[in-house]
């Protein structure tokens, strides 16, 4: 992205993030532009914060806030149209964009998350029937304390999401952090990628490691027959109530487990974690049990809460996505554009939940479409 020699500032009011997209490729041929690709991404992220769901509303956005836009960027030949910047966003390159959005949410946060929760979503009206294209499914990162978006890599049609992990990994400095993956990611090569990235992982464990799994499900029976008398183990029981349930969730972890490791030959494999949870709702209760390796020599305390900050990206991420920013209904289709829309929509989401006061995620994109002043402030972070 070719922004001359000036400065954010010389051209108007500061715009931080956009320091961070300055390497992002146009492939537009330079002399038909008419619209800077800054003042795209500017537009269309102010657009996603007021409210914009569609590249025809950001296209509405634009015509009705001009005199707004020009506080920012000269805006010289006005703002295109819908079509447009669907076409410009179809062939941004995703992977490009995205790393860029790493570099940006990175000199965000300072510094590393504690614990890094990964996890895939799918915006279900992204599939295009007519030319035969499913859904786009993105995997994210999630810092679960601080409940931003650190990363995200689409998943190619022919792949899933244990290919995809790693290239997300590779993008991110995690060193020092606790990684969190639900069973797709349960792979020698992506709990070895972690170690190799100096940080440590807590892994969900179930059936899709078949010969594993059997091993450890059939190991921790046998131990809780005789109590854990052979093992050396920490215990620990939390009781959380909310809407009328109530969840019991006892967490056992065993320690010494050096037969595991060199029978399966899984990489810094410390040990096993088991967490009995019970849920109550009226006269009704439910009981699971859920299996974890991790290559962390942790008391269960500290372990079963790393467990429970993994829901974080369910609860914090992937439900403000549907119901603040209403993914599943996007039906954004075209080459890179899903993908390029959807790291707009969690730039958006940054932006919102790190601003400050304490209105919630819905309430803050009212406040940004009503108040151009607090719009101007996100976006100046």
């Amino acid at each position: 992205m070719d922004s001359g020699d000036q400065s954010s500032g010389a051209l108007g009011e500061a715009v931080v993030f956009l320091d961070h997209f300055r390497d992002l490729v146009d492939g537009r041929q330079l002399a038909k532009v008419m619209y800077p690709l800054e003042e795209i991404l500017l537009l269309a992220l102010l657009g996603v914060l007021a409210g914009a769901e569609t590249f025809v509303d950001i296209a509405r956005f634009g015509e009705k806030k001009l005199d707004f836009l020009q506080r920012f960027r000269p805006f010289a030949a006005g703002t295109p149209s819908h079509d447009h910047l669907g076409d410009i966003f179809a062939t941004l390159d995703a992977e490009q964009f995205q790393q860029c959005f790493v570099k940006w949410v990175a000199s965000l946060t300072g510094t590393c998350a504690e614990v890094i929760a990964i996890d895939g979503k799918t915006s279900r009206r992204s599939h295009d029937k007519a030319g035969g294209k499913a859904a786009i499914h993105m995997v994210s990162a999630f810092a679960a304390r601080q409940r931003l978006v650190l990363g995200q890599v689409k998943i190619d049609e022919k792949s899933n999401e244990i290919t995809a992990i790693p290239r997300l990994l590779a993008m991110m400095d995690i060193e020092g952090a606790v990684v969190t993956i639900d069973a797709m990611g349960c792979q020698r090569v992506i709990a070895q990628t972690i170690l190799d990235k100096k940080a440590e992982y807590v892994l969900a464990l179930k059936g899709n490691q078949t010969a594993l799994h059997e091993d450890v499900a059939l190991f921790v029976a046998e131990q809780k027959e005789r109590n854990f008398h052979e093992c050396k183990i920490s215990q620990n029981t939390t009781v959380d109530g909310d809407h009328g349930r109530i969840e019991t969730r006892a967490t056992t972890v065993i320690h010494n487990l050096d037969w595991l490791p060199k029978d399966h030959r899984w990489p810094g494999l410390k040990a096993v974690i088991i967490v009995d949870s019970i849920r109550e709702t009226g006269d009704k209760a439910t009981h699971e049990t859920r299996l974890y390796l991790t290559s962390l020599q942790l008391p269960a305390e500290q372990l079963g809460a790393i467990v429970r900050h993994h829901w974080a990206i369910e609860n914090s991420l992937h439900w403000v996505m549907d119901m603040v920013f209403r993914d599943d209904e996007c039906r954004v289709r075209t080459e890179h554009a899903p993908a390029n829309f959807t790291t707009i929509k969690h730039m958006a989401h940054n932006l919102l939940r790190s601003a400050p006061g304490k209105d919630s995620m819905r309430l803050r994109r009212k406040v940004a479409a009503w108040d151009d002043d607090f719009l101007a402030a996100i976006i100046s972070r």
